[in-house]
């Protein structure tokens, strides 16, 4: 069993790092002062190659794995980009998976090579106002006239909606009544975000003002037949592809996200001069931040393990949770304790610990709450009987 990184990981690191370089601490403060996507940033990453990292190489993609993808999230993180910096690419990362899956040859040479080269950016759109995770509620139809849906509907939450060109749109074909299983009829869609039809509203939220969330309000938008990703009804299944994977990347930004606040909170303690002597020399400062790096590292050991186990084909959805899970506390924990190390300073901006405090408490919520982690959990791996 051998848990070090092989020299193409290590090196894949290391680029990232290098490449995040330029984005420094200064520029994502003034990016979370006042907003506006970081299409320089963006623009970098597509570059030097990493958009299409786990996407197959026929299409310009380098072909890896989620393990990889979660070095380069996790770097981005812990560059101090936070998820301000991931959130700018995490769509090109995992996103377009059930394309890669599900769709036909000729629709992922018309949408995979434009993605991975930075020329088109997408979005999301699964969840709705009024049923949060419970998917199969969802409201959002597309009728069936000739060779194109239309598609009527809301979805909220909607990440980088406000700058993408394409939306990966999971909507119901057949009516909930006319269905065997609730899982059925629901069919996936990777299409034009066409603004005549579609009206983004962005929602103002607690951190990552430089990656927008929106609500949009769909009508009647004309869908080519073309645009169908798999077979219709079958969405909700071709969806399922991009879940753990989501939720592995996720746990690595996190990961990411609480190195670099514990980075930054050790390196205050060392400075920091109270009672002529640093902060950092007394028990009371030091033991919280060296318990917050061994939760750090025990959790992304779990992170990698998801990784691993998805690249091997191998069920990997509790191992994924619980990844989400561990990480997003771990991250969570660290970047408070930063906030409390630097004392007053750590509430003022230009410290930049609370943007990590900020965008901390999202990978507490989203993709998927602690509770139904949980409950996942007591259910699939404990055979516990189904709480909701």
């Amino acid at each position: 069993m051998d848990f070090s990184l092989s020299p193409e990981q290590q090196s894949i690191r290391e680029a990232v790092l290098r490449t995040c370089e330029k984005f420094d601490a200064a520029y994502w403060l003034e990016k979370d002062r006042h907003g506006g996507f970081p299409l320089d940033f963006h623009a970098a990453i597509a570059e030097a190659g990493w958009l299409g990292i786990c996407m197959p190489p026929e299409y310009g993609g380098a072909g890896l794995g989620i393990q990889e993808a979660s070095l380069l999230v996790q770097a981005i993180s812990e560059s101090g980009a936070g998820l301000s910096g991931v959130s700018a690419i995490h769509m090109n990362i995992f996103g377009l998976n059930p394309v890669v899956k599900f769709g036909t040859d000729a629709q992922k040479q018309r949408m995979l090579p434009p993605l991975i080269a930075g020329k088109e950016k997408a979005c999301f759109a699964v969840t709705e106002p009024n049923t949060g995770l419970n998917t199969t509620q969802l409201k959002t139809f597309a009728r069936k006239e000739g060779d194109t849906y239309y598609v009527t509907g809301r979805k909220v939450w909607i990440t980088t909606a406000q700058v993408t060109e394409k939306m990966l749109l999971l909507a119901r074909t057949t009516p909930l009544d006319q269905v065997k299983k609730p899982t059925d009829g629901l069919s996936l869609f990777y299409t034009d975000l066409d603004r005549r039809y579609v009206d983004v509203r962005e929602i103002e939220k607690l951190g990552r003002k430089a990656v927008d969330s929106n609500e949009l309000f769909i009508e009647n938008l004309p869908v080519p037949a073309a645009d169908l990703i798999g077979k219709e009804g079958e969405g909700f299944r071709n969806i399922l592809h991009g879940m753990n994977p989501e939720r592995a990347l996720a746990a690595a930004a996190a990961i990411g996200l609480g190195r670099v606040a514990l980075k930054r909170a050790a390196a205050y303690a060392n400075e920091r001069i109270v009672f002529d002597r640093p902060i950092g020399k007394n028990q009371g400062v030091q033991h919280p931040l060296a318990k917050c790096w061994m939760e750090l590292e025990a959790a992304n050991l779990m992170v990698m393990n998801a990784a691993w186990r998805y690249d091997q084909g191998l069920e990997c959805g509790a191992e994924s949770n619980a990844a989400k899970y561990l990480a997003g506390e771990a991250g969570f924990k660290a970047c408070e304790q930063a906030i409390l190390t630097h004392g007053g300073f750590g509430y003022a901006k230009e410290y930049h610990v609370e943007r990590y405090f900020r965008e901390a408490m999202l990978l507490r919520i989203a993709p998927i709450s602690i509770q139904l982690i949980m409950c996942y959990i007591a259910e699939k791996v404990l055979g516990l009987p189904k709480s909701y």
